[in-house]
């Protein structure tokens, strides 16, 4: 236990947002594919799985997004993989997607469904208020792309391999540019974060800083 411990630790120090990847190392069908399992098989909330990974292989899309996601520019060039979380917007509690959820993937009785829809307009509608605005649910969404998004970082540190987080882009013209690429399914998706993974072209040049744990930790 003590010593998966330190290699769990290990790996979050190894963690840093790598600035430039060696684009002559690629990473392995075998070891992607892990990394994609640990999104696959991350929490979110109510077990709805509001997300899509897009996996972006193509120089050409690759070339194009830059102009459009300045933040990432540098890792589009040398990542091994890049991938485009985008979220499900279609998830307010009567939605088509939702029930058809419960019913095909979590396997629910009619009667649970039935419940279940009745507890998730409460909590969308009275505890979070989420049924105001569209931009609430789509806050809402994306906040559990972040989820898989963490447990596919720390699965590849935990393998030796980078990865980088990134918000650093125009969220309307990837947007449109990704629904002129009919990759929202109509409108179903929109962007989310995008996240490089590859391996370092350097040692970071300064050690991980983080504030102590006194500082953050407060005991009630």
């Amino acid at each position: 236990m003590m010593k998966k411990k330190q290699e769990i630790l290990d790996a979050f120090n190894f963690r840093h947002a790598t600035k430039e990847y060696d684009e002559s190392k690629k990473i392995s069908k075998e070891d992607f594919n892990f990394i994609l399992e640990t999104g696959r098989l991350s929490p979110s909330s109510f077990g709805f799985e509001p997300w899509k990974f897009l996996i972006v292989q193509s120089p050409e899309f690759r070339e194009r997004l830059m102009k459009i996601a300045p933040g990432a520019k540098d890792k589009l060039r040398g990542a091994s993989h890049f991938i485009i979380i985008l979220t499900r917007v279609d998830i307010r509690y009567d939605s088509e997607y939702i029930i058809h959820h419960m019913k095909t993937v979590q396997k629910m009785p009619d009667q649970f469904v039935e419940m279940l829809v009745q507890g998730l307009k409460q909590f969308q509608e009275t505890n979070w208020k989420l049924s105001e605005n569209d931009r609430a649910l789509f806050d809402w969404s994306s906040k559990q792309t972040y989820i898989a998004l963490a447990n596919m970082m720390t699965a590849a540190a935990q393998i030796g391999i980078d990865s980088t987080p990134i918000e650093g882009f125009n969220f309307d013209e990837v947007r449109a540019f990704l629904e002129r690429e009919s990759l929202l399914d109509k409108g179903h998706f929109e962007p989310s974060v995008m996240v490089a993974f590859g391996y370092r072209k350097e040692e970071p040049k300064r050690p991980k800083t983080r504030k102590n744990l006194n500082e953050i930790v407060h005991w009630v």
